[in-house]
């Protein structure tokens, strides 16, 4: 990856953005097996964003940064040898991945029409990602999963971030429920904070840190319902999470969560341990995480509160249909076509359309290997290419949708059709589990997916009330519901506003003999 920028703010390395207006220029290319003093070579026919070639760079002082993001031979189960960029325990970003290599930031004269090389030497490696430590409420710990080490060849891990509730160790005998907090991979849990904001804080900053005190003093005051409190760490080869679902190209995560992961954090922490007990939450690809678990797993989970979830419905994958639509880059017409947006602000205004925002992704890797969104969701809802790849829902360059692919998307995770198809078994086990919020002006068009699911679980023919809905008004991407408040405020007050809700409702549905004594 090599960065070229304007300014020296940030290094070049951080300032590749999604919002094509925004970002640096970046450059990506393939290498094999490059030995200390080789040499690889980035030129006009280099794949580029926002600018497609170095040939289209105006002539110009720049700064420059390089970074070579290692990637790591996979031998897997299904016979397929694939190289991928390992999780180094930083969560999938590249720029910061210990182990990768990289360039100092330098100035430079760029004129591409001179033809006069600029060499870049890879001289810094990023350093190890320092582990957090356990407090009296929050603990950490891991587990090499079975499943996943048998699929990926090699052991492979699940973190746990477990936050307790008040008096734990003053209640031995007690057991509580479990509220899994499903989202991008977590370093730390990162909602707490114990002391109240300092002095010199403002603006956005002094509003994180109030409300990370406030959630702190709710939690130990009693004020909240006593519950465990999981994050998960399952970074892995394509992303900073595995969606939690089984997938043909990731493994079985899902089954590796509920059936390794989970009873040992019940184990571990007291845990009911029951279906009755356990409830998910998340946004954006958490609230996605936690619908589709209650849905793959209904017998497993009593209630899902998802918030603005990816696309749960694939006739709105984003702003494409890749059932009707035969491109996913343009409208086109007979004699003209129009680019399809990918990412708004509230007002409407465009941010990015969907060509260069595939193409920055192909930038930061090819055979769906960026890290990124569209490559992470290839990766878990494709079948596996010839190749051992993710096999291409459309193709990279010229956005046509292969519609072989689409079909198998929607038989296997398109969780709307999955709701329809299946509903004389689901419906009845999902009655008052399904929660959805979403900004009706969600950045990436995903308010388009829940209406199309809240008009068949809202629809008069269906007898099974399973589902509520809450859309922000004029409220972009991270929408977590309560009213006509900002996304700051909603998620600034999310724990103290639905764990009430998930607690009463265990309490209405749990079995004759459920253990009760969590509610002191």
């Amino acid at each position: 990856m090599l960065g070229i920028s304007k300014d020296e703010k940030q290094e070049p390395r951080y300032q590749l953005k999604e919002q094509e207006a925004e970002s640096a220029q970046f450059f990506g290319l393939d290498v094999n097996v490059l030995a200390p003093g080789d040499r690889a070579t980035i030129d006009s026919s280099t794949l580029g964003y926002p600018l497609l070639s170095l040939d289209q760079l105006p002539a110009g002082d720049y700064y420059v940064q390089a970074v070579l993001n290692v990637y790591q031979t996979f031998h897997r189960a299904d016979g397929h040898t694939v190289k991928l960029p390992p999780d180094m325990g930083e969560g999938q970003k590249w720029y910061e991945k210990p182990g990768n290599l990289m360039s100092k930031p330098q100035s430079v004269h760029i004129d591409p029409a001179s033809g006069e090389p600029i060499r870049i030497s890879l001289t810094e490696m990023i350093p190890p990602v320092e582990q957090p430590k356990d407090t009296k409420y929050v603990k950490h710990f891991r587990i090499q999963s079975k499943l996943l080490s048998d699929f990926w060849g090699q052991p492979v891990y699940l973190g746990a971030i477990v936050v307790l509730p008040e008096a734990f160790d003053e209640h031995p005998n007690t057991h509580y429920p479990l509220l899994i907090d499903q989202g991008h991979f977590p370093s730390d849990f990162r909602s707490f904070r114990t002391e109240p904001p300092t002095s010199e804080m403002s603006d956005g900053a002094r509003r994180r840190a109030d409300a990370q005190y406030r959630l702190y003093q709710d939690w130990i005051s009693g004020r909240l319902p006593k519950m465990l409190l999981l994050e998960i760490q399952h970074a892995n080869p394509y992303y900073d999470d595995s969606y939690a679902v089984n997938s043909a190209n990731l493994g079985p995560y899902g089954d590796a969560i509920l059936k390794e992961l989970i009873p040992e954090v019940e184990k571990r922490y007291r845990g009911i341990g029951r279906p009755w007990a356990r409830a998910l939450t998340g946004g954006s690809t958490g609230g996605w995480e936690a619908i589709a678990d209650q849905v793959f797993y209904p017998d497993d989970f009593n209630g899902a509160w998802g918030f603005c979830p990816d696309p749960i419905d694939f006739r709105a994958y984003q702003i494409v249909n890749i059932y009707e639509d035969k491109n996913a880059f343009w409208q086109e017409g007979p004699f003209g076509r129009v680019p399809r947006p990918e990412m708004r602000k509230p007002n409407g205004s465009l941010q990015a359309v969907m060509e260069p925002a595939v193409r920055r992704e192909e930038v930061m890797g090819t055979h769906g290997r960026s890290t990124e969104q569209f490559g992470i969701w290839q990766a878990v809802f494709s079948p596996v290419g010839a190749d051992g790849y993710p096999k291409e829902i459309w193709d990279p360059r010229t956005g046509t949708i292969d519609s072989t692919v689409a079909s198998y998307w929607k038989e296997h995770y398109d969780l709307s059709y999955i709701m329809r198809r299946d509903w004389s078994t689901l419906g009845p086990k999902l009655v008052g589990k399904l929660h959805i919020a979403v900004g009706d002006m969600d950045t990436w068009y995903l308010n388009n997916a829940v209406h199309m699911v809240q008009d068949y679980l809202d629809s008069p023919q269906n007898p099974y009330r399973v589902g509520t809905f809450e859309y922000g008004y004029m409220q972009p991407h991270c929408y977590t519901g309560g009213g006509n408040i900002s996304n700051a405020e909603a998620g600034a007050t999310l724990f103290q506003r639905i764990m009430p809700q998930i607690a009463q409702h265990m309490k209405d549905t749990a079995p004759k003999d459920g253990d009760m004594s969590w509610q002191y």
